[in-house]
C-alpha cells in the first residue's frame, strides 16, 4: 500500500529520471525528495524544494530546473496544476477527485492504514524498563511504560520485528537491604537505616509470611536471605500486576543475575579481549573505551576480583547482539547521561557500528501538578509518586498520552486538573472527542438509512476546501509513522492527531455531512459519511500505536 506522498515522491523521480535521460538536466535523483504541506493551501498541496537540490550539479538555475521538471510530470493524472515559486519551489495542486480516492485506500487498509515495511528484516531489542524489584515503579518508569510501549508499537508498524524488554537490577547490595527491611517489618523491629522505607514494606511483609509461615522460626542468615527472595518474587509480580493495568506489556523479562550465574559476563569479557580491547592494569581488567570516544576506560573486574557494574553492561549488549538483534535500544532515566559514551564505546569495542546497532534514549523528569501545587510523595512508597497512583488519579488513557506527547529529551509537566477535565484544554480528550463525534454521525447516519458503502463512493463530491485540507491531512498519517519510527519519537503520531482532531472540526462546521429535515441523502453526504469514517479510521489506528482506547462514546 502507497501512501499519497509516496505516490508522488515517485511520481517526481521518475520526471527527474526521464529528464536526466534525455540529457535535459546532469546529476543524479536525489536519495531524499521532501514533500512538503505548504501553510498556505492557496499555494497547493503539497511543495518541493527538489529543483534546488538539483541546480547545482545541472548548472542550471533551479527556477530552469523546476520548469523542467513541470514538463515531465505534465501527464500525471493524479496532478491538477504544477506552478513555479520563488527561488525553484514547485508547488503541487492535485486533482480533487484523484485526492478522494484516498478514502478508498484507507477504509480497504482499514487496520492497516500508516503501516510501512522501512524497517521490514530488521530485529529490534527494545528495553524501556530497567528497575530494581525492591519497591513500586516510579513516576521515571511510568514515563518509559507508556512511550517505550508506543515507540515499540510504531517501530512494528515499520515493519520491524520488536522484542520488548524489561531488565530487573535484581544482583547487588540494594537486594539485600530490601530484604533486611522487610524480615525488620514482619519481626517487628525498626527499619535499619540504609533500608527501605514506606507503607510497602510493611505490606510485603504481611504477604511473605501469608505465603510462607515458617518463614520466622529460620536461623537469621537463612531467614534474610528467604525474606529476600520471597520479597522479590511479590515485589516484582506486582511490578507486572500494575504495567499490565498501565497496558504495557514485555516479551522478556531479564534477570541482571542470570547474566553472572550462566557465565555470560566472563564470556563478553574473553569476547572483548578477542577484539583486543581489553588490557590489565594494577591487578585490575580494563576496557580500552577511550578508543572510540568515552571520556575514560572502563573497569570490567577490580584488583580485588570482583566484577562492576559496567561488566554486566558489557555482557548484556553482547548478550542481545547474540540472540540475533539487529539493533538495540535502551532507554534511560535523566541521570544516566554518562551512559551514552560508554554503551556506544561497548558496540565499538565489540566490532559492531555504534551508529546503527546500538540507540541511547534518555529521558528527563516529569513534574505532576495538582491544586496548583507539585506533588512529590507517595502514600505507598514515601518518595516519588507510583505508576499506580498516577493512573489511579488520571485514568490510564491520560495519562499514557499525556507522557507519550512530548519529547523524551524535554522535562514535562502533568496537571492532573487538566487531564480531569471534558475541554479542549485536554489534548487525550480532545482527540478522543473527534472519534466519539464521529460515531455519533455515523450512528445518526445509520438511524437515517443512509448508504455507507464504498460501492457508493463518487470520490468528484468531495471539491470543498475543507474536505481537501481533511484529505491532505489523512495522507500524512503513514508518513508521520515513518519518521516517528526513523527518528524513535512516538510523540510526533500525538501531534499528528491533535493537528488532524483540529482539521475534522473544522470541516464538521463548515460541510454539511448529514442532511437537514427533510432533505433527501444525496452522494454528496454518503461521500461526506466515508470522509468521516476515514477519519475515524485514522484517528483509531493512531491512538493504537499511543496503546490509548478510541472510545465511540463520551
Amino acid at each position: 500500500m502507497s501512501s499519497q506522498v509516496e505516490l508522488l515522491e515517485a511520481a517526481l523521480s521518475a520526471a527527474i529520471s526521464r529528464a536526466i535521460s534525455q540529457g535535459e538536466i546532469s546529476g543524479e535523483i536525489p536519495s531524499t525528495i521532501t514533500l512538503e504541506r505548504p501553510k498556505n493551501r492557496d499555494h497547493g498541496d503539497y511543495a518541493t524544494s527538489v529543483a534546488l537540490q538539483l541546480a547545482k550539479a545541472a548548472g542550471k538555475s533551479p527556477r530552469d530546473i523546476a520548469q523542467i521538471i513541470i514538463n515531465q510530470l505534465s501527464e500525471v493524472d493524479s496532478i491538477s496544476s504544477l506552478e513555479i515559486a520563488g527561488p525553484g519551489f514547485i508547488n503541487i495542486t492535485l486533482n480533487r477527485a484523484n485526492q478522494a480516492e484516498l478514502v478508498n485506500t484507507i477504509l480497504k487498509a482499514a487496520s492497516e492504514y500508516g503501516k510501512g515495511n522501512a524497517l521490514a528484516g530488521v530485529r529490534i531489542n527494545l528495553e524501556f524498563i530497567s528497575a530494581n524489584p525492591t519497591g513500586p515503579l516510579h513516576l521515571g518508569h511510568t514515563r518509559w511504560a507508556a512511550v517505550g510501549d508506543a515507540l515499540g508499537r510504531v517501530l512494528s508498524a515499520a515493519g520491524a520485528e520488536v522484542t520488548r524488554e524489561f531488565y530487573i537490577n535484581d544482583r547487588g547490595n540494594q537486594m539485600d537491604f530490601f530484604g533486611a527491611s522487610v524480615a525488620a517489618a514482619a519481626l517487628g523491629k525498626p527499619i535499619p537505616e540504609d533500608g527501605y522505607q514506606g507503607e510497602y514494606i510493611a505490606d510485603l511483609a504481611k504477604q511473605v509470611v501469608a505465603n510462607e509461615p515458617t518463614i520466622l522460626s529460620l536461623p537469621e542468615d537463612a531467614r534474610l536471605i528467604a525474606f529476600r527472595e520471597a520479597a522479590y518474587a511479590v515485589q516484582l509480580k506486582d511490578q507486572q500486576r500494575v504495567l499490565d493495568i498501565f497496558g504495557t506489556h514485555f516479551d522478556i523479562w531479564f534477570s541482571e543475575r542470570s547474566l553472572h550465574d550462566q557465565g555470560a559476563v566472563e564470556h563478553g569479557v574473553e569476547k572483548l579481549r578477542g577484539q583486543g580491547h581489553v588490557f590489565e592494569n594494577e591487578g585490575a581488567v580494563w576496557l580500552r573505551t577511550t578508543d572510540f570516544g568515552d571520556d575514560k576506560d572502563r573497569v570490567l573486574t577490580k584488583s580485588d576480583g570482583s566484577l562492576t557494574y559496567f561488566s554486566s553492561d558489557t555482557a548484556y549488549y553482547i548478550n542481545k547482539r547474540e540472540r540475533g538483534f539487529d539493533i538495540c535500544i535502551y532507554m534511560l532515566g535523566a541521570d544516566h547521561h554518562g551512559y551514552v559514551g560508554r554503551l556506544k564505546a561497548i558496540a565499538a569495542c565489540a566490532g559492531d557500528d555504534p551508529e546503527y546497532n546500538i540507540h541511547v534514549l534518555i529521558g528527563q523528569l516529569v513534574k505532576i501538578m495538582e491544586g496548583g501545587q507539585e506533588v512529590k510523595l507517595s502514600k505507598r512508597a514515601g518518595t516519588i509518586i507510583t505508576l499506580e497512583e498516577l493512573v489511579e488519579k488520571t485514568g490510564v488513557d491520560a495519562a499514557r498520552y499525556t507522557l507519550i506527547r512530548y519529547p523524551v529529551d524535554t522535562p514535562m509537566v502533568m496537571d492532573i486538573d487538566i487531564l480531569k477535565r471534558n475541554t479542549n484544554e485536554n489534548p487525550v480528550y480532545y482527540v478522543q472527542y473527534a472519534h466519539a463525534r464521529i460515531a455519533a454521525v455515523l450512528r445518526n447516519a445509520a438511524e437515517l438509512k443512509i448508504s455507507v458503502e464504498l460501492d457508493n463512493f463518487d470520490s468528484s463530491q468531495l471539491i470543498h476546501d475543507r474536505e481537501n485540507e481533511l484529505l491532505g491531512k489523512l495522507a500524512e498519517f503513514p508518513r508521520i509513522v515513518a519518521s516517528a519510527a526513523e527518528l524513535r519519537q512516538p510523540h510526533r503520531i500525538a501531534r499528528y492527531l491533535e493537528d488532524l482532531a483540529g482539521t475534522y472540526h473544522g470541516f464538521y462546521a463548515d460541510c454539511r455531512v448529514l442532511p437537514m429535515g427533510e432533505e433527501n441523502p444525496t452522494a454528496l453526504h454518503t461521500a461526506r459519511l466515508l470522509l468521516c469514517t476515514s477519519t475515524k479510521t485514522v484517528i483509531a489506528n493512531g491512538l493504537d500505536l499511543l496503546g490509548v482506547s478510541a472510545p465511540e462514546r463520551m
